[in-house]
């Protein structure tokens, strides 16, 4: 049945992967070169160099996906020799499946196997990004309260917060936050909403500097903890620029709240199926 081929190419094919000391998947080409019914080694060393081809053509360093090894293997009579080898990530697998004889059967399975596991691993790097961001507004939502508290503490007051944080805004940006909401289509919500990972970490960062010397130099009025923080996020600013990074360039991102609501439904969801796995097995 079609069922069972799919099963067994499918475990032969994760009962043949590899894990360097780094925890880094791999495959043998050896070991590839006969799971997708190739009898001679010559033959297989051109689908792979067409492989190549691809890997470079799509901006890819060819070393990172394809690394060539030695292996010793029995040639009779307790004798051994060397031969060669290459290591292949996931995704080599997959242009060399692309570049095969897909008349064979192993290699049309393997073309689709290949591109649906790439496919899930672009879906589980792009959650883990979609993550760090969430993670990352959360983060700086919790130093922006810090520093709320700390300007309360220090002064008697905090009803200038919310302006402190706009001229903090001013400073990384060198726009107001009307007008960076204004370049980037926000209405009635927070800025900071729709700020790319990297600028909520700038932001947070220049806001943890603000709290701390505003502490250890034990500024006495808002105007004080106000330059700071101009100071502060002017220098994060020229740090990043340095770096190639205009702040205010940056295309905005999703809505972090609608990111974060996503995530939560997709767990929600994974742990449903995961109850109905143990339930099963349970059964």
């Amino acid at each position: 049945m079609k069922q069972d081929i799919i099963y067994k190419l499918t475990s032969n094919f994760e009962d043949f992967a590899h894990k360097t000391e780094e925890g880094i998947e791999f495959w043998l080409a050896r070991d590839l070169q006969h799971l997708l019914d190739y009898g001679k080694w010559d033959n297989f060393k051109n689908v792979i160099s067409k492989a190549k081809t691809a890997c470079e053509i799509s901006e890819q360093e060819i070393s990172d996906h394809f690394a060539d090894v030695g292996k010793m293997v029995d040639i009779g009579s307790g004798a051994r020799k060397e031969i060669d080898d290459v290591m292949l990530t996931r995704y080599a697998c997959y242009l060399i499946a692309q570049n095969g004889d897909p008349r064979k059967e192993k290699i049309a399975f393997a073309q689709t196997y290949f591109a649906v596991q790439t496919r899930k691993a672009e879906i589980i790097e792009q959650r883990m990004l979609e993550f760090e961001r969430v993670q990352a507004r959360k983060k700086l939502s919790k130093t922006e309260k810090e520093l709320s508290k700390v300007i309360f503490e220090q002064t008697g007051g905090n009803k200038n917060f919310a302006i402190i944080r706009s001229k903090g805004d001013a400073a990384l940006f060198n726009k107001t936050t009307q007008q960076m909401k204004n370049k980037w289509g926000v209405k009635n919500k927070p800025l900071a909403d729709f700020m790319p990972t990297i600028l909520l970490k700038a932001k947070d960062f220049a806001t943890e500097i603000t709290i701390f010397n505003a502490k250890d130099k034990k500024m006495r009025t808002e105007k004080q903890i106000s330059n700071e923080h101009i100071t502060n996020n002017k220098t994060v600013r020229n740090t990043l620029i340095s770096r190639g990074i205009t702040p205010e360039n940056l295309p905005p991102e999703e809505d972090v709240k609608k990111i974060e609501r996503k995530l939560k439904s997709e767990e929600k969801k994974s742990l449903k199926k995961n109850d109905k796995f143990n339930n099963q097995r349970e059964d």
